[in-house]
């Protein structure tokens, strides 16, 4: 364990500087995107027509967002606080922020450079790599990398956070969750890309709706703290609080981890969705 807390350093340690830096350069290249085009965006998600080929691109943002919305949200958020303190938080907005632009560019390169293969549209990290950038090593070593962590890694970590809180809730017992959710995958999965699609685009709006509802309900709750609980994460996310003023490294370091296994901007869980998607310009999927 010891030497692995060492190896997730040595590769942490630049990947922070290089997913902040590439961010913010993406950011003032594409001109403030995630702002100057949200209308469009917001128009965009009422529109768009599934074919034979491709889904809907709603139906695309959905399949991408039952990722992006869950476990990592939750306790993700629990470990970066406990781990950088509460200015982790005010970093892990700055990375979404900046991601938008990432994630803008990643669902756009995948559009442009999809494959139809059997009928239906494939796309992602590895295709444009080994057509954009002509590099077929890199591009296989990156399937070879995204089948590691979507078919084990990521599927072992989120599977374990859901035993470990209805365990801890309500004292079911691991190896009981664990089998219903082999169970409902197991369903979804092996009804192929429609099944898989429709299932969420009618789970995920209603997952995001209820994740929000219950933030707002807390926020309710504890509304008098709020001002307090505000000035504690700037003033920690910069090193002004006493109590964590020592440890705004440790802040930023949490806050853009965290960020990135949540809303995975730039590392590619986006792009296969995305590249599925029907649309009449590649911009509209980013």
């Amino acid at each position: 364990m010891e030497h692995l807390a060492t190896i997730n350093e040595w590769l942490w340690n630049p990947l922070i500087v290089l997913s902040l830096g590439f961010g913010l350069y993406l950011t003032v290249r594409t001109r403030l995107l995630q702002v100057r085009r949200l209308p469009d965006m917001l128009r965009l998600l009422r529109g768009g027509e599934k074919s034979t080929a491709g889904i809907s691109s709603f139906q695309a943002l959905s399949l991408t967002l039952s990722s992006r919305v869950g476990v990592g949200n939750i306790a993700g958020v629990a470990t970066a606080i406990a781990a950088g303190g509460p200015g982790a938080l005010f970093w892990m907005g700055v990375m979404a922020f900046l991601g938008g632009a990432t994630a803008f560019v990643e669902s756009t390169l995948a559009q442009i450079y999809k494959d139809e293969v059997d009928g239906q549209y494939r796309g992602g990290i590895p295709y444009y790599i080994e057509k954009g950038l002509q590099l077929r090593w890199l591009a296989v070593v990156a399937a070879l990398a995204a089948l590691s962590l979507y078919a084990v890694l990521a599927p072992g970590v989120q599977s374990n956070n859901i035993a470990v809180s209805f365990d801890t809730a309500l004292g079911i017992e691991p190896w009981i969750t664990g089998l219903v959710i082999v169970g409902i995958l197991g369903y979804i999965i092996f009804g192929g890309r429609d099944r898989i699609v429709n299932f969420a685009n009618k789970v995920v709006p209603f997952m995001a709706g209820a994740y929000i509802l219950a933030a707002l309900v807390v926020l309710g709750a504890n509304i008098t703290a709020i001002p307090e609980v505000i000035r504690l994460v700037l003033a920690s996310a910069v090193g002004a609080d006493s109590v964590f003023g020592g440890i705004v490294g440790a802040a930023v370091a949490w806050g853009v981890r965290r960020a990135m296994f949540s809303n995975v901007a730039g590392v590619g869980e986006g792009t296969y969705g995305s590249a599925a998607a029907e649309v009449t310009h590649p911009a509209k999927q980013g």
